[in-house]
């Protein structure tokens, strides 16, 4: 194995919390966050902890769960899901779906994520998990895995129902793992469309987040009402190399609303800037697999490594320490085998896992002799 090595780096970097106290950028808000989309590390904030009802933006999770399986191969954007009766009576924003109606995976998601289709969401919710209890079983245990304490669902959609909750913060993070997946945005940031082309009940979509069209960088992601929430909005925008992610919970109208998540945005991209330092291809070093059908891995950070400052800081040093599990076969890529720490200035400042560039099969009986036989002759083997 070789030494773990520290890369050097000077950057202009700053500790991110360092907003001032008496910035107010949401005063309508019941609560509110900025973050970049890269790192999560925080903006701007107001009571983010705060539990509230999410309205539509539960539908984030809905979301993150369709795409992580489409991912994954369990389905796949062309298959067929049928409209059940529950998914047909759905209130609310919908897309008119008939009971027996069949429809693709890939419309019914253009359907949730621009039109905010409660039936839609339903009909997926039931694709997904068989019964729309057990997929929201599933939303809960993802959000446990993402570490989002301030959340609990009851349903897919996010209509008012008791003991379903969740934060600015909370949404702040499904979103950013959710902007991970890039098709995600490539349906997010349609303003309008059509479902039902070609036939009589032929539907007008309009997205629901009118930021789409009259804020430049807008590509996401939900808007929410109901009584009980307010008017609500997890918006994300992107502009010269650098991602922010708005939430607004709890707003009057929707005017103000929008107001508000633009202003924050506004001030994210005034202030801040992003540094990439390391691409998720790019290799950190070769680390020796156990039992492996080829001997090392390539071992590459499991998403790229950013540093955020402000644009009036100044230098600042960049270290890294490289920490490896040991790997041992078979071992897929997105497996976890160990971690990169990113320090700014000798103080840590994020972790990030690291994991394989290519799966790495089992050996067989024959590989791990034929090995041998090379480390004999070329003297990796010592007597």
């Amino acid at each position: 194995m070789k030494k773990i090595f520290i890369l050097f780096f000077v950057l202009l970097c700053i500790p991110i919390y360092a907003f001032a106290d008496d910035l107010n950028l949401a005063p309508s808000a019941g609560s509110a966050i900025l973050i970049e989309a890269s790192t999560g590390e925080i903006i701007y904030e107001k009571n983010s902890h705060e539990k509230l009802a999410p309205a539509s933006m539960t539908k984030m999770m809905s979301m993150l769960l369709i795409i992580e399986n489409i991912e994954n191969g369990t389905i796949s954007w062309d298959d067929k899901v049928v409209a059940s009766k529950r998914a047909s009576d759905m209130g609310g924003s919908q897309i008119l779906l008939e009971e027996n109606e069949e429809m693709s995976v890939s419309d019914l998601f253009k359907g949730i994520a621009v039109a905010s289709g409660n039936d839609a969401v339903v009909a997926m919710a039931e694709k997904i998990g068989g019964t729309v209890e057990n997929f929201v079983e599933m939303m809960n245990k993802r959000a446990k895995e993402l570490n989002l304490s301030d959340t609990n669902f009851k349903n897919p959609h996010g209509l008012d129902e008791e003991n379903h909750y969740s934060s600015a913060h909370d949404m702040a993070m499904i979103a950013k793992e959710l902007v991970k997946h890039k098709k995600v945005l490539e349906y997010t940031s349609i303003y309008e469309d059509y479902l039902r082309e070609g036939t009589d009940r032929k539907l007008w979509l309009v997205n629901t987040n009118k930021l789409v069209r009259f804020y430049n960088g807008v590509d996401g992601l939900k808007t929410g009402y109901t009584k009980t929430a307010g008017y609500c909005l997890t918006a994300t925008a992107t502009k010269n190399d650098i991602r922010f992610i708005a939430v607004a919970m709890n707003e009057p109208d929707s005017k103000t609303r929008n107001a508000e998540i633009t202003s924050m945005l506004d001030y994210g991209f005034a202030q801040y800037k992003s540094t990439k330092l390391l691409s998720k291809d790019e290799i950190i070093k070769e680390a020796e697999v156990d039992t492996g059908k080829t001997k090392y891995a390539k071992v590459v950070p499991i998403e790229d490594v950013y540093v955020v400052r402000k644009n009036t800081e100044k230098d600042g040093k960049v270290t890294y320490d490289v920490k490896l599990n040991k790997i041992k076969a078979p071992v897929k890529k997105g497996e976890i085998v160990g971690q990169i720490i990113v320090k700014l200035n000798n103080k840590e400042y994020k972790k990030i896992d690291l994991t394989v560039k290519e799966q790495i099969k089992k050996a067989n009986v024959i590989d791990l002799y034929l090995r041998y036989l090379k480390d004999m002759l070329t003297g990796d083997i010592k007597f």
